[in-house]
């Protein structure tokens, strides 16, 4: 039996999601800007499916731009509020040194095009300090970019009082919150941001399909030309199957959170006691009150992650090391390490994220056999800096050996 604890990577398609993206694929194949009947048939497709992912975060369904996932939101809503701003002279960019790729080398970007850009650091628990946006933030500030919940360690930022500082200025504020839509309740109001990411395959849509939110009357210059999309907004044909998954998604994931059937806090918490309990020398790394309920990251003392991770993987449990998109690279976390946390804690964190398949017994299993594997790396880890000390040469104490032949 495998085990699947990488939810924050992706998630996989509810049943009735990919029922109704085949459906589509087979019945529903016109073009939503078509006039005819197929087109008008994919349209109405279109317009449910904006109507459900507005209603997910309790926005209007106008306000909802379709994209083809969170990277694109986040450049859509980052470029596109920084080109419109800067007519008005603000060319001041702010985010946190936590945010995923998708904002950061965003940013980075813009940075060599003439933008000043700034990275807010944060805290040991991973918040972003509203005192410190409040130090930095200038009447030159067009955008404020703050992620609402991590992907690494799942904290949750202060976003309505770093939003009220931003408005105090004059400046648009962005938040990406691809990791908490369909996790926990989102009011758009409530949270104070002019421009929200999601992405379907986060909460059992697809990949492939995404959304920006746009607050009524937030100016933002097109980043993508072509045609009148989106109103005209995002150009290109919108991905109607994609889309109606999402819309099911969305509604899914709205049902499970009004019914309170969305809180795995019970199960990670099981998690991280038993990990604590059983496995000597682990730490939770993060703000352990304040976080999305799914997500957990713990570091084990005298292990490389990337061992422990395939370790797990041959036992049939698949976890992370950090951000899927980021997978490949032999970079230490850059969220843990803003953190402020010893790089040897930094390397040796592993993230567990569930998600609706997960049970009871999935944890039981994981604690079962967790605690051997990291005594086993930890004995490698030992032996292999033990022969590492042997090997060193014996220096010679009749001085340099260049000098002695």
């Amino acid at each position: 039996m495998r085990i699947y604890l990488d939810h924050n990577a992706t998630t996989p398609l509810d049943p009735s999601v990919s029922n109704a993206i085949s459906a589509t694929l087979r019945d529903d194949f016109g073009n939503p800007s078509s006039v005819h009947h197929f087109g008008q048939r994919a349209k109405q497709l279109v317009d449910k499916a904006r109507s459900a992912v507005a209603s997910l975060i309790k926005a209007e369904p106008p306000e909802i731009v379709f994209t083809s996932g969170g990277t694109e939101s986040d450049n859509l809503a980052i470029r596109g509020a920084a080109d419109a701003m800067k007519s008005t002279g603000r060319r001041h960019l702010i985010t946190s040194a936590i945010e995923h790729e998708a904002v950061l080398n965003t940013i980075k970007a813009l940075d060599r095009q003439g933008y000043q850009t700034t990275l807010l650091p944060v805290d040991a628990n991973g918040i972003v300090s509203v005192e410190d946006l409040t130090r930095i933030i200038n009447d030159k500030t067009a955008l404020v970019s703050v992620m609402h919940a991590n992907n690494e360690i799942g904290t949750i930022q202060p976003i309505t009082d770093l939003a009220e500082v931003a408005h105090k200025h004059g400046a648009l504020f962005h938040t990406d919150a691809i990791q908490s839509v369909g996790k926990v309740p989102i009011s758009v109001k409530a949270l104070g941001a002019d421009l929200l990411s999601l992405s379907a395959h986060k909460f059992n849509g697809p990949k492939g399909v995404g959304a920006l939110w746009l607050k009524r009357g937030v100016r933002l210059t097109t980043v993508q030309t072509g045609g009148r999309h989106e109103r005209n907004r995002r150009a290109g044909t919108e991905n109607v199957p994609g889309l109606v998954g999402m819309g099911i998604a969305s509604e899914l994931a709205q049902q499970k959170l009004t019914e309170s059937k969305q809180d795995f806090s019970t199960l990670r918490d099981l998690l991280e006691e038993g990990v604590l309990q059983e496995v000597p020398d682990a730490a939770i790394n993060g703000q352990r009150n304040r976080r999305i309920p799914n997500t957990s990251n713990i570091s084990f003392a005298g292990v490389e992650a990337e061992s422990l991770l395939i370790a797990l993987d041959l036992e049939g449990v698949a976890v992370s090391t950090g951000s899927a998109c980021s997978s490949g690279t032999l970079e230490p976390s850059h969220v843990l390490r803003a953190m402020g946390l010893p790089s040897n804690r930094v390397q040796s964190s592993i993230r567990f994220s569930l998600g609706t398949s997960n049970n009871r017994a999935d944890i039981e299993r994981l604690i079962s056999i967790l605690p051997a594997l990291v005594g086993r790396l930890r004995a490698l880890s030992s032996g292999s800096s033990r022969m590492d000390k042997d090997r060193r040469p014996v220096e010679s104490n009749s001085g340099s050996s260049r000098g002695n032949r």
